[in-house]
């Protein structure tokens, strides 16, 4: 009866340790879902040098890759989100295409915080990446098509 006993609980707990395992990948598959379909536009960031509105930043995410416009300049990348509000990004290449002085620095100043980003609060028309020490350092509006 003992040895029968034994053999329930290992199963259970087998059974219990695969039941969380697919809810944790649900979660993680979930988590890229939830941020592609739509197309964002940067709004307000911690740079004070360089204003959102004086160079148009974009971002669309889709299948674990982050792709958009700084200016003339093209980027694209990978990022991971979760468990939970977990972000992360990079790499991430950019075109660097010629502009003006401005739009150079916005690209470095954006690239550098989309690589900062650790984590992530979203609902249906506001985007806003935060750093390591939750502090916010991007927010992102939905971009009307």
């Amino acid at each position: 009866m003992e040895v029968e006993a034994a053999r329930s609980s290992k199963a259970l707990v087998a059974a219990l340790l695969i039941a969380a395992s697919l809810v944790t990948m649900t979660g993680c598959a979930r988590g890229v879902a939830e941020l592609g379909g739509t197309d964002w536009m940067l709004d307000v960031w911690t740079i004070s040098s360089v204003g959102p509105r004086d160079v148009r930043i974009t971002a669309q995410f889709a299948g674990g890759r982050v792709s958009g416009g700084i200016g003339a300049s093209t980027y694209s990348g990978s990022y991971e989100v979760g468990p939970g509000a977990a972000f992360s990004a990079g790499p991430i290449g950019a075109t660097g295409a010629a502009g003006s002085e401005v739009a150079a620095r916005a690209e470095t100043a954006y690239l550098a915080l989309l690589r900062q980003a650790k984590s992530f609060k979203m609902t249906d028309a506001k985007l806003t990446l935060y750093d390591e020490f939750g502090n916010e350092s991007m927010n992102f509006v939905a971009e009307s098509r």
